[in-house]
């Protein structure tokens, strides 16, 4: 037990206990986050990682009716049976999404992506860490729509206990081990050329 409670709080990704949450990535937002193409970049690089390792992927819309659908670059990498979950909720961990992660008992932990950052990131943060589980926000797969929000979002996140990381970080950090299964898939995943978030406004400053 101490050795579980110590790898909890030191923040050690474990493949077995992982769940990728896309938090509202929707067409309408596109013009108006700061680094849009980025965010989605390090999240449809996600869900693929995700999909290779077998890590449930829940993906949510806040009110599609208006704000529309989630963007093509991730509906074309979703897996099929991925749920997209429509809400009005700013926080991701809804009715339904509470019972989606009640078939998923394995799950403690959550790599979290999508935007605003203060707003729905951090609600869906705040729930997810008051109802036990481990949060860790990909800062290269969140923004808002002003530059100083997406700051005091992320620093507000840590205050409560979420842990920030880069795709990368997390991707390797759910490796271990370059001989383990799937490695040379993640591998060759992570060496493809992306949208670098060096140098979009937001993206950089972080702490």
């Amino acid at each position: 037990m101490a050795a579980t409670a110590a790898a909890r709080s030191l923040g050690k990704l474990k493949q077995q206990n992982v769940a990728l949450f896309v938090c509202d990535l929707q067409e309408r937002f596109r013009p108006v986050i700061t680094g849009f193409p980025a965010v989605v970049d390090t999240a449809r690089r996600m869900i693929r990682g995700a999909t290779v390792l077998g890590l449930p992927v829940i993906t949510t819309e806040q009110y599609p009716k208006a704000l529309g659908s989630t963007v093509q670059e991730l509906k074309d990498v979703l897996p099929p049976d991925s749920p997209v979950v429509a809400k009005t909720l700013f926080s991701m961990l809804t009715p339904d999404v509470k019972e989606l992660l009640k078939q998923k008992p394995a799950v403690s932990q959550v790599l979290l992506c999508g935007i605003e950052t203060h707003v729905c990131v951090l609600q869906t943060t705040l729930d997810l860490i008051e109802s036990g589980y481990e949060v860790h926000i990909l800062v290269d797969g969140v923004s808002s729509q002003r530059v100083h929000d997406r700051v005091i979002g992320l620093h507000r996140a840590t205050q409560s206990g979420a842990f920030l990381v880069s795709s990368e970080m997390a991707l390797f950090q759910l490796m271990e081990d370059a001989k383990a299964d799937r490695f040379k898939e993640i591998s060759k995943l992570v060496q493809e050329p992306r949208m670098d978030s060096l140098g979009m406004p937001g993206l950089t400053a972080s702490l």
